[in-house]
């Protein structure tokens, strides 16, 4: 009976990683930061204060943001006390925050291929450090605390490139910006209230440190995939 359990939950984390990897290699257009045509076409056409519709795009960014789900799933893997969990959740929302508004705001652009890779290296980083790669190869744990909240101004930075090219309107942008930031920081908290749930129950399987090394493996190898994609682009595109 424990071998045929045990067997199944091999199984389902094999699932696991075979579909989730096929949907990120299906995406037409692997792009951590990328911003639907039709959304750019909302964003370019509207002029003045529009709350309710840059909240709704910032809440749709941040749940159909896969880099941002990956990192975010990294973070709080192994985090099971609440306060840790606001803690992390909320040095990453501030980076994210911080870099975006100032980043549209004042014009900061950057290459968008350079900041994406930057963005795949953030999930790679942050999948070896939940499987102690660092404490083995370096013989100490880097501070997981400053490199979420670094990890969160390239994520921000990353977007706030994307709206630049854009060219939102001048009209209203401060107020905009703030809805935007507001409907993301929604779509976090849904997200993050889904894997929570999710990660509730996992830990509960007597499996659950034998599975994790299998989705944390996964995990690296997309952000991997992710820095690829980014780094062909930025030569191909030179």
């Amino acid at each position: 009976m424990n071998l045929t359990i045990r067997g199944l939950d091999r199984r389902a984390t094999l699932l696991l990683a075979l579909v989730t990897t096929s949907l990120a290699l299906s995406t037409s257009q692997v792009l951590a930061h990328n911003v639907t045509e039709g959304d750019a076409g909302y964003i370019q056409e509207i002029w003045g204060v529009n709350i309710i519709p840059f909240m709704y795009l910032g809440a749709k960014h941040m749940v159909t943001g896969y880099d941002h789900i990956l990192f975010l799933l990294g973070v709080v893997f192994f985090l099971y006390r609440a306060k840790d969990v606001g803690i992390y959740v909320s040095l990453f929302a501030f980076g994210h925050s911080t870099t975006m508004l100032l980043g549209v705001w004042f014009g900061w652009g950057v290459n968008a291929y350079i900041v994406d890779a930057i963005v795949g290296l953030s999930v790679v980083y942050k999948a070896l450090d939940n499987l102690g790669a660092f404490q083995r190869w370096l013989g100490f744990q880097p501070n997981t605390k400053a490199a979420t909240l670094i990890f969160g101004l390239f994520h921000g930075m990353g977007l706030a490139t994307k709206i630049l090219d854009y060219d939102i309107a001048p009209e209203g942008l401060l107020a905009n910006l703030l809805a935007f930031n507001v409907g993301v920081e929604l779509g976090q908290l849904t997200a993050l209230a889904i894997i929570l749930i999710v990660m509730g129950f996992w830990r509960k399987s007597p499996y659950f440190f034998q599975q994790a090394y299998s989705v944390n493996v996964v995990m690296m190898t997309l952000g991997f995939i992710l820095m690829g994609y980014q780094i062909t682009g930025y030569f191909v595109a030179a």
